[in-house]
This record gives C-alpha cells, sequence and structure tokens, in this order.
C-alpha cells in the first residue's frame, strides 16, 4: 500500500535521484543560472535534513515500496523581527514526483500531505518558489489553489 511519511536515512538515494531531477529541469529552463548535472544537496546534507525537525522531509512510497516523489519543508518564524509579523510558515522548499509516474496524482498526495502538517504545526500559510518557465509547475500549483505572493525580477546585463 502506498503511504506518505517522514523520509528516513535509507531513501537517500532515491531522494539523490529525484533531486538531479528537479536540477535538470531548472537547468533546461535557465542554463544561465543552473549547472547540469548535479544536484542542490549533497548526500551528507540530505541526511542532515532528514534528521531536522524543522526541516521535515516526506516522502511518497509507492506499493513496491519505491520512493516516487519527496516534498522538502522548512518551518520559518520571524519572532521579534522589525517589520515582519510573528506566523509561522511553513515553506516547500523543493517537491518532485519521479518523471515517470508524473501525472498520476502524487504531486497533489504530496502537497495535501504537507498542508495538513502545515495546519498541525499551526502554520499561517504553506509557500513555495517557482522559476519562471516552469509552466507545467506553475500550473500544477495553481490548480491546487496557489497564488502568487511576491514577485522576483531581473534584467540581464
Amino acid at each position: 500500500m502506498s503511504l506518505i511519511r517522514r523520509a528516513e536515512s535509507k531513501d537517500l538515494q532515491r531522494i539523490s535521484d529525484l533531486l538531479l531531477q528537479v536540477l535538470t529541469v531548472h537547468h533546461e529552463i535557465r542554463p544561465d543560472i543552473f549547472k547540469g548535472n548535479c544536484r542542490k544537496y549533497n548526500d551528507r546534507q540530505i541526511l542532515a535534513l532528514i534528521e531536522n525537525d524543522l526541516r521535515p522531509v516526506f516522502v511518497y512510497e509507492d506499493d513496491d515500496g519505491v520512493v516516487q516523489g519527496y516534498a522538502m519543508c522548512v518551518l520559518e518564524q520571524h519572532p521579534g523581527n522589525n517589520i515582519l509579523t510573528d506566523i509561522k510558515t511553513l515553506y516547500i522548499d523543493d517537491l518532485c514526483v519521479d518523471e515517470n509516474a508524473r501525472g498520476t496524482g502524487i504531486g497533489k498526495q504530496l502537497f495535501e500531505y504537507v498542508k495538513a502538517y502545515a495546519k498541525e504545526q499551526g502554520c499561517y500559510n504553506l509557500t513555495l518558489n517557482m522559476w519562471e518557465g516552469n509552466d507545467r509547475a506553475i500550473k500544477f500549483y495553481r490548480d491546487l489553489g496557489l497564488v502568487p505572493y511576491k514577485y522576483g525580477m531581473e534584467t540581464i546585463l
């Protein structure tokens, strides 16, 4: 039976493989910014994230016990900040579904699981960032009801 659970050290290789898929998407969109054939986190960093309760990592495991997706999250709060209110936010640092399993509902299940987790943690909101040009991800998140809350802009010199 498929399930979503906190990541464990045994998931390291699969998470690493999926991180490579994510970076490939970003590299294809913005090769001027993203290197090819690399990962956002190395093995040591992934293992540290798995152990960090302030940066929970969740995985979707299929009926065969294979991790088909993950969501890396960060609990954020800014107590005593000069300009920001003291709300708690769950930021989705990365959400990936294996390229061979996309369109099967795994991403939506992961997102809904993370959303429920955020509510359990007393979070005010759930946030994430996407790169312009990642049209599939933009449509996916809009279909889930997310709306823009800030914009990053650039001019290439």
